[in-house]
């Protein structure tokens, strides 16, 4: 039998790749393209695919050692991406394939095991839980066009619409106006509207704009300030349902994703209304990475128990 896993966190624009070892050492890991079937289709995802299994046979040895693969990614649920990522494996690596959602990876990464509730904010957002009694819930991830609240998308386009609101007199003068024009290059609404609905303009390109929120808010900018309590309130919302339909002794929250570890703002909203509505819980930032987590659910797939070296698995 093999003596590693290999867990894989396939994002929309990098995949994390790790191998563990059953002593819980850390083999090696590295990053390679999007391992996404949404965003990068069928022939990339397999192409990518293919490239990282390439890049593990040279590694510790080979594959001839690897006991079982993990690939936490969006979208697995869909025959078709479970399809292109078989096919992309096939051919180079011939063991246990295991494929789960990337937010049941981010969750055993973010715990160290299966147990807890994490709350994901990057460009799009989900919660998503499991108690230790095995039940499971999750909420959120239906994408931007329908859902995402709190999410790095949501935020930038809830900065564009401050601007345009601010430019036409609906709300106050907002600073996020010169910080949009300074980050696009632009000079006038007019500019900003035809970036918008620019055929190359997508979802990336609007949620990369929520990092300027900080700024504004901790300058106190009153339309800032309310674009945080709106996506700190719709983060809070996924928690909610998740919460209920889950028993835990206490309430241990993970927070993952670029905006709530990153946005002090939006951080600050949603664990506030945690706190009021959950006297006890805690929120910390994710123990492990989702890759790591990936490799956590292979040993479980397998029937193989890793002692979790803290040093290894950050």
């Amino acid at each position: 039998m093999g003596q590693y896993v290999i867990g894989m966190d396939g994002g929309g624009t990098k995949t994390d790749v790790l191998a563990l070892d059953f002593s819980g050492k850390v083999l090696y890991r590295f990053q390679a393209g999007a391992v996404n079937f949404n965003s990068e289709g069928p022939a990339r995802t397999r192409e990518t695919l293919t490239g990282i299994l390439d890049r593990a046979s040279k590694a510790n040895g080979g594959l001839g050692g690897c006991a079982g693969v993990c690939i936490g990614a969006a979208g697995v649920s869909n025959p078709a991406a479970r399809a292109a990522v078989q096919s992309g494996v096939e051919g180079r690596y011939g063991g246990p394939l295991f494929l789960e959602g990337d937010q049941k990876a981010a969750l055993y990464g973010a715990m160290g095991g299966p147990y807890g509730i994490i709350v994901i904010s990057g460009t799009g957002s989900i919660c998503c839980g499991k108690d230790p009694s095995g039940r499971e819930h999750r909420t959120g991830g239906f994408g931007h066009r329908i859902d995402d609240e709190g999410s790095g998308y949501a935020v930038g386009r809830d900065i564009l619409s401050a601007v345009v609101r601010s430019y036409d007199g609906r709300i106050g003068k907002t600073c996020l106006t010169e910080l949009v024009f300074r980050r696009l290059h632009l000079s006038s609404v007019q500019e900003l509207v035809g970036f918008v609905y620019d055929e190359k303009t997508g979802k990336r390109e609007i949620a990369a704009l929520a990092p300027l929120l900080d700024e504004a808010y901790c300058a106190g900018d009153p339309a800032a300030m309310q674009i945080a309590e709106t996506a700190g309130r719709g983060l809070f919302q996924l928690l909610v349902p998740v919460a209920a339909r889950l028993s835990f002794p206490s309430l241990r929250i993970a927070l993952a994703g670029s905006i709530l570890q990153k946005s002090a703002g939006i951080r600050q909203a949603f664990t506030d209304r945690t706190a009021a509505a959950y006297p006890g819980a805690q929120c910390f930032h994710p123990r492990y990475g989702a890759a790591f987590g990936a490799a956590l659910i292979a040993c479980e797939k397998l029937g193989r128990s890793v002692t979790i070296r803290q040093e290894e698995g950050t």
